[in-house]
């Protein structure tokens, strides 16, 4: 007996051992491809979001090209690099000069507000308090600046780094249609795959149930919420552009996060229309009531897109993909607030089809208060 265990616990002892040699070991390679990986893994993931978003416009131009997968990938690359790629180039390069300029007269000690215009008094309602707190900036700015110079220098620096971090979003956004378009020239196998995975973890039904759930989400929301402030933001970002309103590329900015929380792009181009007539720039009239219709239908331009874009798919609550797009903008800047609302958007579809997909034999709540009413009456 004590011959049987003891050839017993040098089983256990070999098997043990083996097995935590095995998981080691496996552990040990997760860990070394999760940080090769890393490095790409924004990329790859903003990556799959726009092939999943504009996998339905590739297979209509596919069709077009008489089936030539590479050449009709080749083709929408080329041309969403020229009509989104220029664009964003164009702002984000006009947002870093602004902030150099800043920072610059700032420390060379020539920074300083402009008085105010007479013409700013006579604005509708606010004209007269603008034009007393302008002259009041204009007036005590020198002071104020020698009085905070450390403070001023530390967000001087922050709106820096932010320039060449919306530098480097851009870039990695371009790159991202690249890697977009060769995934979607192998869509069909990286699907079959995909599939292959949730069917393991989960079961046949299951798994292409929830990969379809996660293709319909990502289109919904990347096309019909953040694709339809992104457009937006470079409609009107480039209008401020061309027509000389400062900070354009900061304005286009803010656009889209308005875009984004559902808020009507006419909070920007409104005043913007009011700056472009009131201030004294030399434009002639006619280019201003050019600049004037554009911003108006740039601004109204949601009203159109979204009935277009929005409801493709399943759409997610509008909390859910603010709480995604403000959480992945504080955490990865400009491309956080694209992607953290279509990644929680599709989490939270995810779990809510889990959550769902309960036990037939679990009677509802309602149902059971309901027999419960009936029997009583």
């Amino acid at each position: 007996m004590n011959v049987d265990q003891e050839t017993l616990r040098k089983l256990v002892t070999a098997d043990l051992a083996e097995t935590l040699i095995k998981v080691g070991l496996i552990a040990f390679l997760a860990i070394v491809c999760v940080r090769i990986f890393a490095p790409f893994a924004n990329l790859v993931i903003l990556g799959v979001i726009l092939a999943i978003a504009i996998y339905p416009l590739y297979q209509g131009l596919t069709r077009r090209m008489g089936g030539r997968r590479g050449l009709s990938a080749t083709v929408l690359v080329l041309a969403l690099l020229l009509l989104l790629g220029v664009p964003m180039v164009m702002l984000g390069s006009s947002f870093a000069s602004q902030i150099s300029e800043v920072h610059q007269s700032f420390e060379k000690g020539t920074f300083a507000v402009p008085a105010p215009n007479p013409k700013v008094a006579e604005w509708p309602l606010v004209g007269e308090r603008v034009h007393a707190a302008w002259s009041e900036a204009a007036d005590n700015l020198p002071a104020y600046l020698q009085k905070n110079s450390e403070i001023i220098r530390g967000w001087l620096r922050k709106a820096l780094l932010m320039a060449a971090n919306a530098a480097g979003a851009i870039l990695m956004f371009l790159a991202a249609i690249v890697v977009a378009g060769v995934l979607m020239v192998y869509a069909e196998g990286g699907k079959r795959a995909t599939e292959r995975i949730l069917v393991r973890l989960t079961n046949p039904a299951e798994g292409a149930s929830l990969l379809k759930l996660a293709i319909a989400t990502v289109r919904s929301v990347a096309a019909g919420v953040v694709g339809v402030a992104f457009i937006q933001a470079l409609l009107l970002g480039m209008g401020f552009l061309f027509a000389g309103i400062p900070a354009a590329g900061v304005w286009a900015a803010i656009t889209m996060l308005l875009g984004i929380l559902q808020l009507p792009a006419l909070i920007v181009s409104l005043p913007a229309i009011g700056y472009l007539w009131w201030a004294e720039d030399g434009s002639s009239t006619g280019m201003k009531i050019v600049f004037t219709i554009y911003f108006l239908i740039a601004g109204m331009a949601d009203n159109v897109l979204k009935p277009l874009l929005l409801g493709r798919g399943v759409d997610a609550p509008m909390l859910v993909i603010l709480i995604g797009a403000i959480g992945g903008m504080v955490t990865g800047g400009i491309l956080g607030l694209f992607v953290g609302a279509v990644l929680l958007a599709v989490a939270y579809k995810l779990f809510m089809e889990w959550v769902d997909s309960r036990s037939p034999d679990i009677v509802p709540t309602a149902h059971v208060d309901s027999i419960d009413t009936d029997t009583a009456h």
